[in-house]
């Protein structure tokens, strides 16, 4: 929301003191695998969530390029105006990583802001062994990251990522306050950063991640992230091994999809009847593990896809006794089925 409102800012600055009225039908492009933040964004900022452009993905959860710039041309033509993409490095379900270079490219030659949202992959920067997933990030306007996820910081510890430096977040942002905002402080007020966000008081949330940095190091944060997405290619290659598991597909990063095949259904053809039964398989494994207190698991259908469980590996303290028990516990849970 953050990312969005700055960019319309950027194209449109009398909208801080003048409001909607007068403004041309804005709308932005995203990616048909987007988080549902997007929605919520452009539903509280009056842009309206009809204004959303959603881009055709590839069979891996990938926005094309090709389909972003031609949606952008029909807007045009429709009279619209196009002022932001925003790209997804590490999509919810699947763990998909747009292509940012060719969404970049699009993006420079339509005079569009690029924001990413690498809240959920974009911690794979530090990582040399898996950095190359962001190639291009290094071109967006904006970038959302949540520290707290695979790195283990505090709960809601998110930074946004902004290369503008005219003071563009300050002068979108700034209400002025006299009374806090001080510009004749004996100490350099550009360190007086709260004018810059929509909230007054809030938690050093970004402390908490400088003291885990500090007291890690950049190879202590990488090797959390190294040791997650081991874990999720040792259960990948188990769940290969196994009878009666089935990925979903290869997974990028450490979303793990996958279904579990109980025995009744292992020798029946794949048509209607099979997927319509094992659309209810998981959904009643979950409620056993969940009643029984093993587990928690989720699961969910995924354009056209029935029901699977999703494993996303997050805690680089889990271990590969820990993938083996999850898979156990299935096989355990739903053997009878």
């Amino acid at each position: 929301m953050y990312a969005m409102n700055l960019a319309r800012y950027k194209y449109c600055p009398d909208i801080k003191e003048k409001g909607l009225s007068g403004l041309p039908r804005l709308i932005l492009f995203t990616s048909a695998e987007c988080h549902y933040s997007m929605k919520k964004a452009a539903s509280f900022l009056g842009i309206g969530t009809e204004n959303i452009c959603f881009v055709e993905t590839d069979g891996r959860g990938k926005m094309i390029p090709e389909e972003l710039e031609k949606q952008i041309w029909q807007a045009r033509k429709k009279g619209a105006a196009p002022f932001l993409v925003c790209a997804t490095s590490g999509t919810t379900v699947l763990g998909a990583f747009d292509p940012l270079d060719e969404i970049a490219d699009v993006c420079e030659k339509h005079g569009l802001w690029l924001h990413v949202d690498a809240s959920w992959g974009g911690s794979a920067l530090m990582s040399r062994k898996h950095r190359r997933l962001l190639h291009g990030i290094h071109r967006a306007d904006s970038v959302a990251w949540n520290p707290h996820k695979m790195l283990m910081a505090g709960v809601q510890c998110c930074a946004l990522l902004v290369k503008d430096k005219s003071d563009l977040l300050k002068r979108c942002y700034s209400a002025k306050a006299s009374y806090l905002f001080q510009q004749d402080k004996f100490y350099d007020v550009s360190y007086d950063t709260g004018d810059k966000s929509i909230q007054c008081s809030r938690r050093p949330d970004a402390f908490k991640f400088w003291m885990s940095w500090k007291a890690l190091g950049t190879l202590g944060l990488e090797e959390r992230v190294n040791r997650a997405l081991a874990l999720s290619r040792y259960l990948v290659e188990e769940i290969k091994k196994r009878e009666g598991f089935k990925l979903l597909m290869e997974p990028e990063y450490a979303n793990v999809c996958f279904w579990y095949i109980p025995p009744s259904l292992r020798e029946m053809e794949e048509g209607p009847e099979f997927w319509a039964k094992l659309h209810l398989v998981a959904p009643a494994i979950k409620e056993r593990m969940m009643k029984k207190g093993s587990l928690m698991l989720g699961y969910q259908p995924h354009r056209g896809k029935v029901n699977f469980f999703r494993q996303v590996v997050i805690s680089p303290q889990v271990s590969r006794e820990d993938m083996d028990f999850l898979l156990d516990e299935i096989d355990l849970l739903g053997r009878d089925m």
